[in-house]
């Protein structure tokens, strides 16, 4: 069994280039599940559909989740609904950012 905390914690390595905060904080990933043995599903936005770093964040997602203990596949699905809004960042990421 993937320790999905120990999951999070790796995702939160990746940082939006733009922002300079993880995308665990800014509210990018939306959820990680193992659906069966060693193999997670993440789904994960983006703060625009034409973000510029769409594909290098999603590697760096897979990447980073590939790291933890018991991962053997990485399946990270971009999603649009719900759209992002800055509800989703964390109070850490929104006091950064002070909105």
């Amino acid at each position: 069994m993937i320790d999905l905390d120990d999951v999070r914690e790796r995702i939160k390595e990746v940082y939006d280039p733009e922002i300079g905060i993880n995308v665990v904080d800014l509210g990018l990933i939306y959820a990680i599940e193992e659906q069966e043995p060693g193999t997670l599903h993440i789904e994960m936005t983006m703060t625009t559909p034409g973000c510029p770093a769409h594909d290098t964040l999603s590697q760096a997602v897979e990447w980073a989740a590939a790291q933890a203990a018991g991962v053997a596949m990485v399946y990270v699905d971009v999603v649009w609904d719900p759209p992002w809004s800055p509800a989703s960042m964390s109070e850490e990421a929104r006091a950064q950012l002070r909105i």
